[in-house]
């Protein structure tokens, strides 16, 4: 079975270099995060990738990642923009961002016509989460009266930062690993033993052992045609379009309250690694460091 590989990279820098953090050099071959997961995903059965990027951007995507990964799997782009909305509608004067993770998903289709995962391009996620959802895509069909998605549930103790407070989508999951909601909630951080974030602004105690979204859904094309509706019932129901984003997570959290979707919640035990603030540059790259020590990858990813 074909499966693609959605990468959102939309939101890179407009100039490329040392300063943007989704290009910050992790590997001994000066290979960056999105190498990883690349790689990681091709070794688990995907054999198409679809970056997600800014037409401004396209030149320089291409020299720093897009033209030596074409080399070891097939690419296409696509391009988020501001003006790609729904017939009928304008764009309020004063806005000058994209419409979100939702649009940007959204850009994918009539391209991406495959199972497919979705990924941030600045995250890495680790095999095992890869595997699950890839196994996920290819022993699972799309539903006839529901969409059938799974995502990864990172355990909220391997995501968090040691320079800062981190924003998390916690999981409320029923009793047969299926989402029930994902809670977006800020401020999380680890001191004196407890971990505690806000949630809507309340704060909260959560667990260690919480599972969490990292932003990495598993979807069959058929998504694509609901995530087009919702799109356009954003613009008409949306009262402050100058500001507001159509989020993923949260278009997924209404449908699987209206009975839309299902979503399977696949554990992965993999730590996160990522680059929240710039003091966690040097510990993400001591991290692949580690993970090139143990074996995990060689230190010339791709072998060029």
């Amino acid at each position: 079975m074909n499966t693609t590989l959605v990468i959102m990279a939309a939101g890179i820098g407009s100039r490329f270099g040392t300063g943007i953090k989704q290009l910050a050099k992790m590997g001994e071959g000066n290979e960056i995060i999105m190498d990883y997961s690349i790689f990681d995903a091709k070794e688990a059965g995907f054999n198409k990738v679809v970056f997600i990027i800014r037409k401004d951007i396209e030149k320089e995507f291409k020299e720093v990642i897009g033209n030596r990964i074409e080399k070891h799997i097939t690419c296409e782009y696509v391009f988020q923009d501001l003006h790609d909305i729904p017939e009928g509608f304008s764009v309020p004067e004063n806005r000058t961002k994209p419409w979100g993770t939702g649009q940007a998903v959204l850009c994918t289709k009539g391209i991406v016509k495959e199972p497919f995962v979705v990924i941030n391009a600045d995250d890495y996620y680790g095999k095992e989460a890869f595997q699950k959802l890839h196994d996920f895509l290819v022993n699972n069909q799309e539903g006839k009266d529901i969409h059938k998605l799974a995502m990864a549930g990172f355990v909220l103790k391997n995501t968090l930062s040691e320079n800062g407070t981190v924003t998390r989508g916690i999981c409320v999951e029923n009793a047969e690993r299926k989402l029930e909601e994902v809670l977006e909630t800020r401020n999380i951080e680890y001191k004196d033993g407890v971990v505690s974030g806000t949630y809507r602004g309340d704060p909260r105690t959560l667990d260690l052992e919480n599972l969490c979204s990292m932003n990495m859904w598993a979807a069959y094309p058929e998504f694509l045609d609901s995530l087009e509706k919702g799109f356009t019932e954003f613009f008409e129901t949306c009262p402050t379009l100058e500001t507001k984003e159509f989020l993923l997570p949260s278009f997924i959290n209404r449908k699987v309250h209206e009975g839309e979707v299902e979503v399977s919640v696949l554990k992965t035990n993999d730590k996160w690694i990522g680059v929240t603030y710039r003091e966690d540059m040097p510990l993400a790259q001591a991290k692949f460091k580690e993970l090139i020590e143990q074996g995990v990858y060689s230190s010339n990813l791709w072998n060029d």
